[in-house]
């Protein structure tokens, strides 16, 4: 009974001593053989490394971060990466499972962790069709111009225009509509920063107090403050 009761106490010890962490990030890149994997988030605005792990004949990974409010993380392979080969993800505190490959790192991520990342996928699934259609148009621009059809070109600056309204509008009501998302203040941080201020303010009055206190929701509060002090609302 004696030896039972030291085991117990030496387990206890263990995990008291075991540092707990507000956010881990694990997952497999197959067919990676040999790197480093990276764990970022933006600080102070510089992209900044958190945790990293040197990997070695193991394709698995595991890193941590401590977290006050869910926010943005970002996973590299390279810490030179550009940002087109960056996987980016919303965090919250738990657990975030990322896997992918090392072929088609970005696009083959399966990303299963936060709500707010759940959010976040909705809101790019649709501005990716919108992304598409105007890439398209700058394509249809550039025939347009080799064959120096005026009409066309035209036409086409109206759908651009029109394209970049709708992304707006989505934008704006997507974060209205998700009032109780984190997603909804980074997005009018990081997608409509140069909307008119009435339209910021819109999304900010709207937001639940929880999300007025997070890590978006104060920036978005400080922001706007900002816009109304200088004068220049538009």
């Amino acid at each position: 009974m004696k030896r039972f009761s030291f085991l117990i106490f030496v387990f206890l010890i263990i995990s008291c001593n075991e540092k707990q962490h507000d956010l881990t990030v694990k997952g497999t890149i197959k067919d990676l053989k040999k790197g480093t994997i990276y764990l970022k988030k933006i600080k102070d605005t510089v992209l900044v490394t958190v945790d990293s792990l040197v990997v070695n004949g193991n394709p698995q990974f595991e890193l941590h971060s401590n977290l006050e409010s869910p926010e943005i993380f970002f996973l590299d392979l390279d810490k030179n990466s550009l940002e087109k080969d960056r996987i980016t993800f919303f965090a919250d505190k738990g657990i975030t499972e990322i896997n992918t490959t090392l072929k088609n790192f970005v696009f083959d991520a399966k990303i299963n962790g936060s709500a707010q990342q759940k959010t976040l996928e909705k809101y790019k699934a649709m501005i990716s069709k919108m992304n598409n259609r105007n890439l398209d148009i700058i394509k249809e621009h550039f025939e347009a111009q080799k064959n120096k059809d005026t009409a066309k070109i035209n036409t086409l600056k109206k759908e651009s225009d029109n394209v970049l309204k709708r992304k707006y509008l989505y934008t704006v009501n997507f974060a209205l509509n998700n009032k109780d998302s984190e997603v909804a203040p980074y997005l009018a941080l990081s997608e409509v920063y140069n909307a008119r201020v009435h339209l910021l303010d819109t999304i900010n009055n709207s937001l639940t107090p929880k999300v007025k206190n997070s890590k978006y929701g104060k920036e978005l509060q400080l922001f706007i403050d900002k816009i109304k002090a200088s004068g220049k609302q538009n």
